[in-house]
């Protein structure tokens, strides 16, 4: 028997130890996975591919892994705008990349600003006489404003192209609200303050339908001269101003329509499209598939040409996504995140700061510690600059209101300086079901705000007081920030929203420009001249274990999302709409404080990949079980 013991704890010894062998091996390779890069060895002779199958964003969203599992579905796919039009740029000096082709199969669009950014990238690969090919199943408007950039643009034949143009439903809760006996108590100022409508009417109010009538109109003319003029040759009257016609007059084949109209030159699969590039760009070695081209993708091209470093560093700080209170974010703009990172910043030696804003706003405390962060940078005697992307609105502008100069695009939705607040209260639901509330006070505010009561007057009262002592700030913080009289603030304030345009006629915006004119304005404002600077954007870059999870998920779910036609194309454009309900709902149940919110202002809804469906139909019943 002691030989027989001495013999299995000898066995139980080696499994141990093989295990333990095991682990370490396992988490070597993990660790591996978790750190690894995308070669610059992998950079090729022959065209440079943009595979845009998701979003075009400020900002990248982190992935919640966990969260993912849960649900079950796959993250959106999102290109910051800054590293398409980098590697775009480079492409074009670079003798390497014969040419840069664009597969928009998947492609689920971006802010105007932002395509037409990258739009203007791809024009200046055109003027180094290199082509620019563009590939997809169907265009809706945002590829359409893409491509129009391209030399050659092929569609299948059994999709298509569709303008549509800016606009559509505003969803309003006016009447769920009152079915189900929530009184939404609404603390707001500013006329056109349409944030709060959704939830206290079922129609928009002639102020709102007046002020987002036009910015639309404003965005559709800015689309529409941004397209005619990179590609003349677009019939764009014909095709948005009769589409009936122009559709029934191609026998209903949209591929064939849009190439009659000029949206498209070439009919053709993406194994023909890929032959094309061959010819152009060389046939790939590594492949036998069909329609395979000598290729690099854009991460390992990014990695391959790096960042210049030389010189002093010139800040970038991001705000991105809604404005919250907290360390939310990237993809949404945390105001203790955002904060820190300006803060760690303030020993950087920096020779100025250029604030990128992309943000339809979110609560007044979050804005003001970023806007105290960049004012301890201002105080360091440094140029501040101001870079609006997309839409820099309500708490966005006020952010803005700190930079020495403001630049912005035409496109650009800007302005709602007004305030607001909305807290649901239920005392007529609780009566509905016998739930009676009997007070007993020692003063007015005793036990308030109480949501099942209901408030007293003197609450109510408060409450107004606060929203409106908040909008007075806010217009002195314009007033201070821009040099201009208070009363003339209020005349442009008041809740209203601007395009770009506008903006800079009314003096909210300094002069149209983008990120690098905005940079080059901070060096010309700290002396530098052009090789003396470089970029440094404030944050950490995303992490190798955020980067192989999306990509271990996405990869995934891409299988089971082919492009589909131009039928699937537009219904999964607006797949998110459903998303975009419960959200605007949740803001109101979340009482968030008093926010700073342009809701009315144009957002994309991003809907997930995959598995659409069951990702809402899980947040209903998560809202209908608070």
């Amino acid at each position: 028997m002691s030989f027989a013991g001495k013999v299995w704890r000898l066995l139980v010894g080696i499994k141990d130890g093989l295990v333990l062998v095991f682990m370490l091996l396992f988490f070597a390779m993990l660790f591996a996975a978790l750190s690894a890069r995308p070669s610059p060895g992998m950079v090729r002779d022959g065209a440079l591919l943009l595979e845009l199958d998701g979003y075009v964003v400020e900002e990248r969203a982190i992935v919640d892994p966990i969260q993912a599992l849960i649900s079950r579905q796959a993250p959106v796919t999102e290109f910051e705008v800054n590293e398409l039009v980098r590697a775009i740029d480079a492409a074009v000096g670079d003798d390497r990349i014969k040419a840069v082709a664009l597969d928009l199969s998947r492609f689920l669009g971006g802010g105007q600003v932002h395509i037409q950014e990258i739009g203007e990238a791809l024009a200046r690969v055109r003027a180094a006489e290199k082509p620019v090919l563009t590939f997809a199943v169907g265009y809706s408007d945002d590829a359409l404003h893409l491509a129009a950039h391209a030399s050659e643009i092929w569609v299948d034949p059994m999709g298509g192209a569709i303008a549509a143009g800016p606009g559509g439903s505003f969803l309003m809760f006016g009447d769920l609200l009152e079915e189900y006996d929530v009184n939404a108590r609404v603390y707001r100022v500013g006329t056109f303050k349409a944030a709060t409508e959704p939830y206290t009417r079922s129609t928009l109010s002639p102020e709102a339908r007046e002020n987002i009538g036009g910015l639309l109109a404003s965005m559709w003319e800015e689309w529409q001269a941004n397209v005619k003029k990179a590609r003349p040759e677009a019939d764009l009257d014909r095709v948005t101003k009769n589409p009936v016609e122009w559709v029934q007059s191609a026998n209903g084949d949209l591929a064939a329509a849009a190439l009659d109209a000029g949206l498209v030159d070439k009919l053709g699969n993406r194994a023909e499209w890929g032959e094309r590039i061959a010819e152009i760009a060389g046939e790939d070695s590594w492949s036998d598939l069909p329609g395979a081209f000598a290729t690099t993708e854009l991460k390992p091209y990014l990695a391959d040409i790096g960042r210049d470093t030389s010189g002093r560093a010139i800040g970038i700080i991001t705000v991105a996504g809604d404005v919250v209170d907290g360390e939310a974010g990237p993809g949404t703009a945390g105001g203790d995140r955002i904060a820190e990172l300006l803060d760690k910043a303030l020993d950087d030696d920096l020779a100025a700061l250029v604030v990128r804003v992309d943000t339809p706003g979110g609560t007044m405390t979050a804005s003001e510690n970023i806007r105290r962060a960049i004012l301890r940078h201002k105080a360091k005697d440094i140029p501040v600059a101001i870079s609006m992307a997309n839409i820099a609105a309500s708490a966005g502008y006020a952010i803005a209101t700190t930079g020495d100069r403001i630049f912005a695009q035409p496109e650009t939705v800007t302005g709602s300086i007004g305030v607001f607040s909305v807290i649901p209260t239920f005392e007529d639901t609780a009566q509905r079901f016998g739930i009676n509330a009997d007070a007993i006070r020692t003063t007015p505010l005793s036990g308030q705000p109480d949501i099942i009561d209901g408030f007293t007057p003197e609450v109510d009262a408060i409450l107004q007081a606060g929203i409106e002592d908040s909008y007075r700030d806010f217009l002195n913080q314009v007033a201070e920030g821009r040099g201009m009289d208070p009363a003339r603030v209020e005349e442009i304030a008041q809740g209203r929203v601007w395009d770009g345009g506008t903006a800079r006629q009314l003096g909210l915006v300094d002069q149209f420009g983008g990120l690098n004119e905005a940079l080059e304005w901070a060096a010309s404002e700290a002396g530098l001249e052009e090789g003396e600077w470089h970029a440094k954007r404030l944050g950490s870059a995303e992490s190798s274990y955020d980067s192989l999870i999306r990509r271990l998920i996405t990869n995934d779910a891409q299988t089971q999302a082919p492009a589909g036609d131009m039928f699937s194309i537009l219904a999964r454009q607006q797949s998110g709409q459903a998303e975009r309900v419960l959200n605007d709902l949740e803001r109101m149940m979340s009482v968030q404080g008093v926010q700073a919110y342009c809701l009315e202002c144009p957002r994309e809804v991003r809907p997930s990949s995959g598995g659409a469906i069951s990702g809402w139909v899980a947040k209903i019943a998560a809202f209908l079980a608070r």
